[in-house]
């Protein structure tokens, strides 16, 4: 029996639930870290493509790459730092195949929400042998996230289109995303950036969230949200009283 998308998304959701899990619970396997095979054969069905499709955009496999969630839109933007404009170019938009909870922030375990803010994934978070296909630890709580005494873990950007309080794709999607984020990691990028947000921050998005408990803290995340869509690279993030701050990035991307 086919179903329409919306419902498909639900029914990942509830059967994600009978099982028990608040967030996307990983299991240790004895693979060797050093040779992962189930990402080794993504890579190698993916990646000729991929290779074609960078370099038709004038940009190169392996560089640094930097990804943007839009949870409203179910929508999750991966962008390629490209060298002779010092900029971070959008490359491809990949839909999100299951989500779960509302608008808003991530407050403690178990709420079923996704986060939302500034996240950096270093090699040690990525999971090749995730038993959801292909996954990474997206980093909360960040330091923000600790500052308010929020709670959680395990939450991750994975295939198999299930998921509560995290990103789901479908397998197709996630062996692309996987792939590109690890050969920047094995090029030289020592953490990539996750931003996850409620939705995309246009001024006429932002109009509508008058009067909601999280205005103050999405006009927080629009400062970060509009320095990238100004400049083209991610802003320096520090954390004080309670709120994120913000400063111009360099035109050449540090290490992390």
């Amino acid at each position: 029996m086919q179903h329409p998308p919306f419902v498909k998304t639900l029914l990942s959701i509830w059967a994600c639930a009978l099982t028990g899990f608040a967030t996307c619970k990983e299991t240790p396997t004895s693979m060797d870290p050093a040779h992962p095979p189930r990402a080794a054969a993504a890579a190698a069905r993916v990646r000729p493509a991929l290779e074609h499709d960078l370099a038709a955009a004038g940009l190169v496999f392996g560089s640094p790459v930097l990804l943007r969630a839009f949870k409203e839109e179910l929508v999750l933007d991966l962008f390629v730092f490209h060298s002779k404009t010092q900029c971070f170019r959008f490359f491809r938009s990949y839909p999100i195949a299951a989500s779960s909870g509302s608008l808003g922030p991530k407050l403690r375990e178990g709420d079923g929400q996704v986060p939302e803010g500034f996240y950096q994934v270093p090699s040690s978070a990525m999971k090749p042998d995730s038993r959801y296909h292909l996954a990474f630890n997206l980093g909360y709580p960040n330091a923000y996230d600790r500052s308010l005494g929020r709670t959680g873990s395990l939450i991750m950007i994975h295939g198999n289109r299930v998921s509560i309080g995290c990103l789901a794709m479908t397998d197709e999607k996630i062996e692309e995303i996987y792939t590109l984020c690890a050969a920047a990691q094995e090029n030289g990028q020592r953490a990539f950036e996750v931003h996850v947000f409620p939705f995309r921050m246009t001024s006429e998005r932002m109009g509508k969230t008058s009067g909601s408990p999280w205005e103050s803290f999405w006009k927080n995340l629009k400062q970060g949200y509009d320095l990238f869509e100004k400049t083209g690279r991610p802003a320096r993030v520090s954390v004080k009283d309670g709120h994120y701050g913000f400063l111009a990035a360099p035109m050449r991307p540090k290490p992390l």
